[in-house]
């Protein structure tokens, strides 16, 4: 008798968890007549149903963790949007997940296939990994090395999806095998940092399998014939294995989920050294800084991206998926459109292009005694990627492209007073239900394209990139060995390696002052992963759970900033008066302990004695 292939799509507690795969293509297996060893014998079989945890068309695959993939969902916010780095312009259900309040919307995030379904997504791609890595040796017409690929493959993407759901839903249940119907599937969780040492043994797995299958790197290096043009360029290699395990060993490491103290910082470290070493060896480097927003955006891949999500070049300027990250102004939308828009709180972050920090008042006051900072010209002489990352009142933008090259125009993000009137300016126009109300907009992924500038730009989800290896390697190590420490034989310290980031942005080394002791480089620390990875994605929304510094940070206030036109004097050089001003009550973030982990659909909590409400019990 015939063994079929039969999906089984249960719905409420953990849907992936007990079901089979949710391909498309496996729902059909039965009726083409297709067996279990037809399917996995053969290599075409094979892959259709694997790389469905890449592509599922039911709604539920990895992209469901690509930050970038979040960002494009009819609901119109991101991760940034929900921390004090960014304001959702249009006050929406991101506005309520930031003070708190989540309610029956979770089901966003779990279940529904037509919104962004993490938690049923991961869980299917889990089953889908397991059973490939049980039937991988059964494919019958592949060379040694394609099924070493494919062996590889699952590991990582394994691993990845309980990454994603550890840092949304906290500690996992590292799950290695086929779960049946008659198994046990309320499986306790691991502890927070066995959660993430758990993704670290699958990294390893998958890194051997990668070289085995010489896919440590999938396309040849710089200079040959195929540079970052391999058909399977999309799929995960050795060196991301490397880098998720060095990711992974952070998190395990920090305030949150450290269980040894010193030494899983020291673990840390040597797994970003060690990812930092393989990423050069195969020819990996940071991109020149006029080069940086390729990694964003205009280019499908870049060197600099050692895993990347192309999300493609059919996205113009109004694209209904950017409606979450441009404004209605810039997409020609008096309504629907929202957009991410930087607080005042984050445009601190960027230093002088001296280096002079400006997050407080107080830092604030030293600039302007040094005469690197005036309060009523504030963008001028600043860290050349706030230019690259964020748009500001005068900032120049592309207005139109003509034959004969681009016109640039100004920013106008401003009102002024005429005859007792109010007059507002072309992007602070309020009858745009996404005019920023912080007086930023963000530039990093969206580049100059507007109403204006009717473009299509190529979009790019950079998953991991080697600029984030140097910082994690800084953080690692100042905890682990301070400073001026590094990893025995690196030659590499803490310092150093946050100086090669700074320094690929034309900043300057990072002042002996700042890097006094362990304490105070840890903020400095923090302050740059804040600007380098700034508007990725997720990085800055989840440091803050890992470090615990949500509570303070997310406790408020958020700023923005009123720009009045005024004439030109001493006091106002610019011809603008800014004024920094805490952001309405309703677009405040709040904070409660039970908001470092999303909760559960309700039913589930009923199902599942071992995913109860003991991590947030608020929820």
């Amino acid at each position: 008798m015939k063994k079929y292939l039969l999906i089984a799509v249960l719905s409420l507690a953990f849907v992936g968890l007990i079901g089979t795969s949710c391909t498309d293509y496996l729902d059909k297996a039965p009726e083409s007549g297709l067996t279990e060893e037809e399917v996995f014998s053969k290599y075409a079989n094979f892959t259709k149903f694997f790389y469905s945890v890449y592509d599922g068309k039911t709604g539920y695959n990895i992209k469901c963790a690509y930050p970038l993939y979040l960002a494009f969902w009819d609901v119109k916010y991101g991760w940034e949007t929900l921390t004090d780095a960014a304001d959702a312009s249009r006050r929406l259900q991101g506005h309520d997940w930031k003070s708190g309040l989540m309610g029956p919307s979770i089901n966003h995030v779990t279940y529904d296939a037509k919104k962004r379904p993490i938690l049923a997504s991961m869980f299917r791609v889990i089953r889908v990994c397991n059973m490939a890595l049980d039937h991988v040796d059964e494919i019958q017409d592949a060379t040694p090395e394609d099924i070493e690929d494919l062996r590889a493959q699952a590991y990582f993407i394994r691993g990845y999806a309980h990454f994603a759901l550890m840092r949304v839903w906290g500690p996992m249940p590292h799950i290695t095998h086929v779960i049946q119907e008659d198994d046990n599937w309320d499986i306790p969780r691991l502890s927070k940092f066995d959660s993430f040492k758990s993704v670290a043994f699958d990294m390893d797995s998958a890194f051997t399998s990668f070289e085995k299958a010489g896919r440590i790197r999938r396309d040849p290096g710089p200079g040959e014939d195929g540079h970052l043009n391999d058909p399977h360029q999309k799929r995960p290699n050795g060196v991301a294995a490397k880098a998720l395990k060095a990711r992974a060993l952070l998190y395990a490491a920090s305030p949150q989920n450290n269980q040894n103290g010193v030494k899983d910082w020291e673990d840390a470290a040597k797994a970003n050294w060690d990812a930092i070493k393989v990423a050069e060896e195969y020819k990996y480097t940071l991109l020149p800084f006029d080069n940086y927003t390729d990694n964003y955006y205009g280019s499908q891949y870049t060197n600099e991206q050692l895993w990347a999500w192309s999300a493609g070049n059919g996205r113009g300027y109004n694209h209904g998926e950017l409606m979450g990250i441009m404004s209605g102004i810039f997409q020609g939308k008096t309504s629907y459109a929202s957009g991410e828009c930087p607080t005042q709180n984050m445009v601190d972050k960027f230093e002088t292009k001296w280096g002079d920090p400006l997050y407080t008042a107080e830092e604030r006051n030293v600039a302007t005694a040094s005469k690197h900072y005036n309060e009523q010209d504030p963008y001028k002489d600043r860290d050349p990627r706030f230019y690259k990352a964020i748009i500001y009142n005068t900032a120049s933008i592309v207005w139109t492209t003509v034959p004969t090259g681009e016109v640039k125009n100004k920013a106008n993000i401003y009102y002024e007073s005429k005859n007792g009137k109010i007059k507002y300016a072309t992007h602070q126009d309020q009858g745009y239900q996404g005019v920023t109300r912080t007086g930023y907009y963000v530039r990093k992924y969206c580049g100059d394209m507007s109403v204006k500038n009717k473009t299509k730009i190529h979009m790019t989800d950079p998953l991991f990139r080697l600029g984030e290896l140097y910082l994690n390697y800084a953080e690692a190590v100042n905890e682990a060995y301070g400073p001026s420490g590094s990893v025995a034989g690196a030659g590499m310290t803490a310092i150093s390696a946050l100086n090669v980031i700074r320094n690929r942005a034309t900043m300057p080394d990072i002042s002996p002052k700042l890097t006094a002791n362990q304490d105070i480089f840890r903020d400095r620390i923090k302050n740059e992963r804040s600007i380098e990875l700034c508007f990725e994605g997720f990085h800055h929304y989840y440091d803050l759970r890992r470090w615990l510094d949500a509570p303070k940070v997310m406790a408020g206030p958020l700023y923005g900033v009123d720009i009045e036109k005024v004439p030109k004097s001493d006091t106002y050089p610019t011809g603008f008066k800014y004024i920094r001003q805490p952001l309405p009550e309703d677009r405040q973030s709040r904070w409660y302990d039970y908001m470092y982990y999303f909760p559960f659909d309700t039913n589930d909590y009923y199902k599942l004695k071992n995913f109860d409400t003991s991590l947030n019990p608020a929820w």
